[in-house]
């Protein structure tokens, strides 16, 4: 009796089958806009649009860079820093020691982007903004967020070395430094 269950529970096992390494495998790739044909953003152009991380402004103020400033001498034209709720929200919770980000980040010059989406994980609410509108510049340090934004075309990435920011992936014909 105990081996019958058995030897029903083998035939009941569902066989898998060896897939053809010859056969056509479909995969499903998102589509990318028109304007990114040519491996440049052509929805870019002053005045600029930067979305800001909460490390971003952290490493800006180790480095003694004015934000908004520092982003202007870099792009030679008039920056607007945008933050969302999802950033604001996780420079308060970080507390007392963030105080002077947080009052940065509090700045009129400052465009707010409030977000309507469930969680408050700030990278995926950048990533998501990004891929659904592409005239965006995001400003990070993070190595996984910009690992993120690499795999989205047309999206420049700045962020800070030796003490100044620098861009990458912008268009040469909009005046951006290569260094």
């Amino acid at each position: 009796m105990f081996l019958c269950s058995k030897e029903k529970d083998r035939a009941k096992a569902p066989v898998k089958k060896k897939e053809d390494p010859s056969a056509i495998k479909e995969r499903e790739v998102p589509q990318h806009p028109s304007c990114l044909f040519f491996q440049y953003n052509t929805q870019l152009g002053p005045p600029y649009h930067i979305l800001v991380d909460t490390n971003f402004i952290n490493f800006s103020i180790k480095a003694k860079l004015d934000l908004v400033q520092s982003m202007m001498d870099c792009l030679y034209a008039k920056c607007i820093p945008c933050i969302t709720d999802c950033v604001m929200g996780e420079i308060e919770k970080l507390g007392q020691k963030y105080r002077v980000a947080l009052r940065i980040a509090k700045d009129p010059r400052f465009e707010r982007l409030p977000c309507m989406h469930k969680g408050t994980y700030a990278d995926d609410c950048l990533v998501q903004r990004v891929t659904q509108h592409k005239c965006y510049i995001v400003a990070t340090v993070d190595k996984e967020l910009k690992r993120r934004i690499r795999k989205i075309p047309g999206v420049p990435i700045m962020y800070i070395s030796r003490h100044r920011y620098n861009i990458e992936r912008m268009p040469d014909d909009y005046g951006a430094p290569r260094f």
